[in-house]
């Protein structure tokens, strides 16, 4: 969505006093209070452009958000100067503190309700970022610079395991043969299409596998006698640095175009050692770089190129149609129909749309696909009577996507299928849930917050039946209240990167027999195929979570898709999520924003009329009257907003929290010991910490229970203050207390599956700043946020038979 524009709502009742006991619904005015002066001081004005890196490298996707949307936050401090057509974003803050503000008491009654605004989500990419100025005395920055360069951060450790695991899908895919359904019944220009792709790669060139349907995987061997645990490998070695060498050939390049030489490291990490004849060939190959725009590529272009080059270069064509793919991706898009690719490529004045798409297929940049129709019915036999021929039904679109997400969906249904197929049956006592776990390979179930101790339960059950059993998370807020009740689970992100779990065979299998998943919506289709491909044959698969929820952060819907198709056992839980807090989310969920006693203040509305005033309430409710009232301490509550930009997102709620909670200068790339902050090791992740320490080698925090080193160069594109998060950013985790705060201008972007997430990562209380008027009970209504296009669907349903209802 796009940030916030607006600072006013509509006229609200006086303000009511903070943590008044009431119910909740639809907001109403509060009874006169008496008036206290506020005590939160008047945040700054944000003058950073739209921060790209912090959507990017949370990987959030932008449901709610459309094209031109996109378009207008995709403005980058590092990028926005690349040749002669450079942009820069700005943004305002709040407006400070509100006349008249009245502090939040504990007394009287508060009109419930519940607020929701559509989650920023970023189609936004990373932005080329100085390192950051975070030094010890004592130490030379040449030391600095080599500690830092020698340090293994866990982000490129996961990513440097993950790129071995999918090294190893492919070498297995491409043993298999055979025709499959997506692709396989092509007519007109799809069909011309496909036939310009295998034309010209000649079936060897990426993503030719694509183009061939796989069979069952061959069934590995049953160990005799597997161990309990296997033997961990070893950490994945860092991927090298580009070598001085080709970084500084690359500056050379980008000085000659205009660009910034910031870029320069980015630019050869991911063009590779020929990064500057590549660029020198190709200019419009910057796009590759996350950060950088069209308007800016094409100025870098034309300074390189002069005259030669236009709007319909093919080099440009080619890396539009990607660039389009990849922003689509941050949306939670696997694949985009033809025609809003051509749409796109228009939008950035390509003269001829549907050359430009055949282009892009021909050169083997991106796939075509398109699934494969019903067959038409038999003919009657001669001497019945001719039925009346019902209408056709629409042929599938014709889809286009890149090679990586198109690979990783068809990997995941061929293991989903594997699994289905290769488990042995046996009859379980217990609950329902229990008795499918026995009987199938893949099993989904549904339910709220108290319904994660059903999955937990079958897997005490089944270890207790001698199988090698595991319970994974998404986030370490998961693990640790597992952990405090008997449970030893690990993150999916561990588990992937080796760090936790029973370890890998010499296939890269793990050696377990039953792999359970929690906050199964949470799972993107990459690291969902990564995760099933790793299960040897045999073993069950239960995913659990709640399909109310916002989707995953990356891209595709591998929860709603695999729901979606019925190939499997789907059990739906019928335990209620208890208190007042679970009857209202449960409400919202069902559609419906009820009205819920809460005798404990457990929910309490805090109307305000306008941006300014929902930054200082929010101050005044995290630094007081939460801890007085409820006996939540600060560090226990968490706020959640709209998105990173606007006169209340996190950029001016984290201003005003640090000027209230912990001051400082920022001394060390903008941080103070003390600052609570939100870490993104990798896109879709974000774990909450508070700084410890700076040296040379970085910033040193404190998540949880581990201690964490953020190198210095990485401080600005994956650190960012953490006393406000995103609806996105907070997905799967849960504080004691939470304030969501919900202002005038964010009506428009409002969705039920928001709405739903954010009221829900409360246990013991909920603040809502409301200033949205009636736009909450109309997105609980009304407001359900956009599909993705994904593939996994239909090719679930070709491989797996639909079964009986």
């Amino acid at each position: 969505m796009t940030e916030p524009s607006g600072e006013t709502a509509p006229e609200a009742a006086e303000p009511a006093e903070d943590l008044q006991e009431g119910t909740t619904g639809a907001p109403a005015p509060a009874p006169d209070a008496t008036e206290e002066p506020g005590t939160a001081e008047e945040p700054r004005s944000a003058d950073e452009a739209a921060d790209v890196a912090e959507a990017a490298a949370e990987g959030q996707t932008a449901d709610a958000a459309g094209p031109a949307e996109d378009e207008a936050e995709d403005e980058a401090e590092g990028g926005a100067e690349v040749g002669a057509e450079s942009e820069a974003g700005g943004e305002t803050a709040g407006d400070g503190e509100a006349a008249g503000g009245t502090e939040v008491r504990a007394e009287g009654e508060a009109a419930g309700g519940a607020e929701a605004a559509a989650d920023d989500q970023a189609a936004e990419a990373a932005e080329p970022a100085g390192a950051a100025e975070v030094g010890a005395e004592g130490r030379t920055a040449a030391e600095g610079e080599a500690d830092a360069a020698a340090a293994l951060s866990e982000a490129q450790a996961e990513l440097a395991a993950q790129r071995e695991l999918r090294a190893r899908i492919e070498a297995r895919k491409a043993e298999k043969g055979g025709p499959v359904a997506a692709g396989a019944k092509l007519s007109g220009t799809a069909a011309d299409l496909l036939a310009a792709v295998r034309a010209v790669e000649g079936g060897a060139a990426s993503g030719s596998t694509l183009y061939e349907a796989p069979e069952p995987a061959p069934r590995r061997p049953a160990p005799e006698a597997a161990p309990a645990v296997t033997v961990r490998p070893p950490a994945p070695v860092r991927a090298p640095a580009p070598a001085p060498g080709t970084t500084a050939a690359v500056r050379e390049v980008l000085a000659k175009g205009g660009a910034p030489e910031a870029l320069a490291g980015q630019v050869a990490a991911t063009l590779g050692e020929g990064a500057a004849a590549a660029l020198l060939d190709d200019p419009w190959q910057l796009l590759a770089v996350p950060g950088v725009r069209p308007e800016q590529a094409d100025g870098f272009a034309r300074a390189l190129l002069g005259p030669a080059c236009g709007p319909d270069d093919p080099r440009r064509t080619v890396a539009l149609t990607v660039w389009i793919l990849d922003r689509a991706a941050l949306q939670g898009h696997t694949a985009l129909e033809i025609q809003a690719v051509r749409a796109g490529l228009a939008g950035h004045a390509v003269p001829d749309p549907e050359s430009a798409v055949e282009e892009a297929v021909a050169a083997g940049a991106v796939l075509v696909f398109q699934e494969e129709s019903p067959e038409p019915e038999e003919h009657p036999e001669d001497g019945e009577a001719p039925e009346e021929s019902a209408p056709e039904e629409p042929a599938s679109p014709v889809l286009l996507g890149l090679d990586r997400y198109a690979m990783a969906e068809e990997s995941l249904a061929d293991a989903l299928a594997r699994l289905a197929r290769t488990v042995t049956a046996a009859e379980w006592d217990g609950t329902e849930l229990e008795r499918a776990a026995g009987a199938h390979g893949l099993v989904l179930h549904t339910g709220g917050e108290a319904s994660r101790a059903e999955p937990v339960a079958l897997a005490a059950a089944a270890r207790a039946r001698g199988l090698r059993t595991l319970v994974a998370v998404h986030a370490e807020d998961g693990r640790r209240a597992l952990g405090a009740a008997g449970e030893d689970a690990v993150t999916v992100a561990a588990l992937l990167s080796g760090t936790a779990g029973p370890g890998r065979d010499e296939e890269g299998a793990l050696a377990l027999d039953l792999l359970v998943v929690l906050d199964a919506p949470q799972l993107d289709v990459e690291s969902a195929a990564m995760l099933v491909e790793s299960l040897p044959d045999g073993c069950r698969l239960v995913l659990s979570g709640d399909p109310g929820v916002l989707g995953a952060p990356g891209a595709g819907q591998v929860f709603t898709d695999v729901l979606a198709a019925r190939v499997c056992p789907r059990i739906a839980s019928r335990l209620p999520d208890p208190g007042p807090l679970g009857e209202l989310v449960s409400g919202i969920g069902a559609g419906e924003l009820n009205q819920v006693e809460a005798p404990g203040k457990e929910i309490v509305i805090v109307p305000v009329r306008d941006a300014g005033e929902a930054v200082h309430r929010t101050v005044q409710l995290v630094a007081d009257s939460v801890p007085r009232a409820i006996g939540v301490p600060s560090e226990q509550t968490q706020v959640v907003t709209v998105g990173h930009g606007g006169s209340a997102g996190t950029r001016a709620l984290n201003t005003a929290l640090k000027q209230r909670l912990n001051p400082g200068p920022g001394r060390f790339g903008g941080y103070d010991v003390g600052d609570r902050v939100a870490y993104a090791p990798a896109p879709g992740r974000t774990v909450t910490g508070t700084v410890l320490s700076a040296d040379a080698e970085g910033l040193r925090l404190r998540c949880g229970d581990e201690a964490v080193l953020v190198p210095r160069e990485r401080v600005e594109s994956e650190l960012r203050h953490g006393w406000a998060l995103t609806a996105h950013q907070a997905a799967g985790t849960r504080w004691p207390a939470v304030v969501v705060v919900l202002p005038g201008d964010a009506a428009g972007g409002l969705s039920r599956p928001w709405v739903y997430t954010a009221f829900g990562r409360a246990e013991r209380h909920l603040s809502v700043v409301h200033g949205v008027d009636q736009a909450l009970p109309r997105a609980v209504a009304e407001g359900v946020a956009p599909e993705r296009t994904t593939r996994l669907r239909p090719l679930l349903e070709t491989l797996l038979a639909v079964p009986e209802e």
